[in-house]
Order: C-alpha cells, then sequence, then structure tokens
C-alpha cells in the first residue's frame, strides 16, 4: 500500500513493514553486529554505495532501519537517524551542525542535559550559546549574531509548558541562513509537526511518547532534506551511538499505540488539570489545553491536541510541593513522562539540578514548581491520588 497518503494511524501500525524470507508479521530482531556479502564484489558495493546491503549494526540495521523509516514517515520528513537515548540525539545534532566559533540559540527551559552538555562540554571546543525565551520571538531576533548557525527549541518546553511559535521562528530562521531544530518529544507527531511549520530538524527522546511503556531508552533524529539528513547520519556512525536492534524492536512496537495512548492520556489531562485549577491548595497551574494558559490560541493553531504534560504550584512553595510528592500513592515519584503510568518530580531539584540558580529562575523553573505526567489510568484515580497528596499540605 502507498503508507505516504495512508491516514496518521495506519502508518502508526504499518509504516517501517519490511517482507523476510519467512513473512513475519512484525520486523524481526536482527541481533548480528555485522552482515556476510554475497563475495567480494558485493562488499565492494556495500562500501562504496553502489549496493545497500547491509554491512555492519553500527552503520544500519534492519530492525533499525524500520523504525527509522517509520518516525520519518509519521513526521514527513526524508529520513530518521534512530540513536541510543535522547542526550544522543541532542548530542549528534550538535556535533554536526554546529562547529568551531558557530554559535547557537536555545530555549532557556529546556530538558536540562541538553542545555548542560552544550554549556560544559560544546563549549570547551568553541561553540558559543545563548539561552533565551523562545516563545518570544523578539528575544530569538535579539540574540541573532553573524556567526548563529542553530536556533534550537522545545515546545511545548520542559518543564514551564511555554509554546514556540514555529513557523514565526522557522521564517526569522530562513531570513538569516540559520538551521532550526524542534525537540517534539512533549507533542509527538500525532499532535505536532515541526517539519511541516518549516522546521529543518526534529528529534525525540523515544524513551517517552514514541515508546510509551518506561521500558526502553532511545532517541531518534528526522530530516526535511537528504543533505542535512547525510550530515547528520555520519556523525551518528563515527559517533558510534546508533540504537541497539532490540531497543528498536521494542520501540517499534510501542509507537503502534501512539495514538491510541495519547489521546486517552490527553483526555485525562484535561480533566486533571482543571481539577488542579480549581484546587484552593494550587496557586498557578500551565496546561496549553487551559483557556488560561497564556499561548492557548497558539497550541490550538500549531498542535492537534495538548498532550499529557502539566505543569503546577501549590501554595506553601518548595515545602508544600515536596509533601505532595512524598504522599502520592498510584503516581509514581520518577523522571521521565510520557508513559502509560502517571509520573511526579520536581525539576529544579531533579530534572534542571545541573542549571544554576540563575538561570533556573531566567527560565521560569522556580523552586515551587511541579511536573505530573499524566497517564492513562481511571482519571478517577489520578484525581483521588492527588486529592488525598494535596490534603495533606
Amino acid at each position: 500500500m502507498n503508507i505516504k497518503n495512508a491516514g496518521f494511524s495506519t502508518r502508526l501500525i504499518h509504516a517501517g513493514e519490511i517482507d523476510d524470507a519467512f513473512g513475519s508479521a512484525v520486523v524481526p530482531i536482527y541481533q548480528t553486529s555485522t552482515f556476510k556479502f554475497k563475495n567480494a564484489q558485493h562488499g565492494a558495493d556495500c562500501f562504496s554505495g553502489k549496493s545497500d546491503g547491509y554491512i555492519y549494526t553500527r552503520i544500519g540495521n534492519p530492525t533499525i532501519n524500520a523504525l527509522e523509516q517509520a518516525i520519518a514517515s509519521l513526521e514527513n520528513g526524508f529520513g530518521g537517524i534512530a540513536v541510543s537515548s535522547g542526550m544522543a540525539a541532542v548530542s549528534t545534532i550538535f556535533m554536526a551542525l554546529l562547529g568551531k566559533d558557530q554559535h547557537m540559540i536555545g530555549t532557556s527551559s529546556v530538558y536540562g542535559p541538553s542545555r548542560g552538555v552544550m554549556e560544559r562540554d560544546f563549549s570547551r571546543f568553541g561553540v558559543e550559546s545563548s539561552w533565551v525565551n523562545t516563545a518570544n520571538l523578539e528575544e530569538i531576533k535579539a540574540a541573532i549574531k553573524p556567526n548563529t548557525k542553530l536556533i534550537y527549541v522545545e515546545t511545548p518546553s520542559n518543564p514551564t509548558m511555554e509554546l514556540t511559535d514555529i513557523e514565526a521562528t522557522a521564517k526569522l530562521a530562513k531570513q538569516h541562513g540559520i538551521i532550526l531544530v524542534v525537540d517534539n518529544t512533549f507533542s509527538t507527531p500525532h499532535l505536532q509537526k515541526p517539519l511541516d511549520l518549516g522546521a529543518d530538524v526534529v528529534f525525540h527522546s523515544v524513551t517517552k511518547f514514541i515508546n510509551g511503556h518506561a521500558d526502553v531508552v532511545g532517541g531518534i533524529i528526522v530530516a526535511k532534506e537528504e543533505t542535512i539528513y547525510k550530515q547528520i547520519r555520519q556523525t551518528m556512525i563515527y559517533m558510534g551511538c546508533n540504537m541497539d536492534p532490540h531497543q528498536a524492536f521494542l520501540v517499534h512496537r510501542g509507537v503502534k499505540t501512539l495514538a491510541i495512548r495519547v489521546e486517552r492520556g490527553q483526555e485525562n489531562a484535561m480533566k486533571v488539570a482543571k481539577y488542579l485549577e480549581n484546587h484552593p491548595k494550587v496557586d498557578w497551574i500551565k496546561y496549553p489545553g487551559l483557556e488560561s494558559h497564556p499561548q492557548h490560541e497558539l497550541a490550538k493553531k500549531q498542535m492537534t491536541g495538548f498532550s499529557t504534560m502539566i505543569s503546577f504550584g501549590v501554595k506553601g512553595g518548595l515545602q508544600a510541593g515536596k509533601t505532595v510528592m512524598d504522599n502520592v500513592q498510584m503516581a509514581l515519584l520518577a523522571v521521565s513522562l510520557g508513559g502509560v503510568e502517571s509520573l511526579i518530580q520536581h525539576p529544579a531539584s531533579m530534572t534542571h539540578a545541573g542549571m544554576s540558580k540563575e538561570a533556573k529562575l531566567a527560565a521560569n523553573i522556580t523552586d515551587d514548581l511541579v511536573r505530573f505526567s499524566v497517564g492513562i489510568e481511571n482519571v478517577e484515580d489520578i484525581i483521588a491520588d492527588l486529592d488525598q497528596a494535596l490534603a495533606k499540605i
């Protein structure tokens, strides 16, 4: 069938399918480090690119390639590059697209290690970075320098739930010949397609929604055009941060249920958000699906749903937040997100602990901020769990 013109849920199930010798209904796990050639000439042709045969799993593998094709199809991109973790995706992108004396602009409230690896490691090799509130296009404009080569945004941002206007940022980037990269982990291609809005590269920590079952760590990068795809893929091969075939098998299995998981989770999230918004012990809440979110209209414009991530603060600050986190009974006190189970955590002391106090404050990552990843449990049970925890403040 023509997968390109199929509906999204159909592509979730069938994109990346391959025909193997035994007619497997699902892509098999090709758990091999190397592949044998038919003869010496075939081997030479594979290495020279005259043949598309497989050589070595770090370079390519049928199981991994099936997942790469699937996610590229979902994001409407040229090709996918599966890697060992979300941070491997971030590092590969930085390594491939930035060099000495070049500059990048990033979302200030981005996932902590994504900023940390640039400020601590890539800076040692002469790469400059500026971290701004990319929800404000004027701040991006003001940060552009003659040597700016990359704009890197996360939308919605982790954990402040602020949105960047992808289409407007893409137009600005193209005016200056800058590559736009979007971390689409929070939204997934089911709810947001950055490449369709003008971005050049999109990536995910597939550890989260794409896999969806909190049992795999992985990342994937999708490029809109062939040139950038080849540039990033070659860097991945040299860095050796490819995904493992068994990882790819599990992620490909998980992605088939992405739509129904996200839809159930965000249905729950809207009810949880409304409950929290009206709770007397909740000081503030950020969820793009609420009309009270300052960028609710932008969310409706560039997203087809509001996902499952909520940030909120309770009256009484950090100590009150700790009381809530220490007393939930069903939700897990754990980092990560996007699984079938509800998770709660404190970004300032956990996922973003590596940022300086000044950087956290500038990015609106306050001590009272609690991040909640709403799962697909019965929503009545989720709310009851939060209710009894909040009652203990």
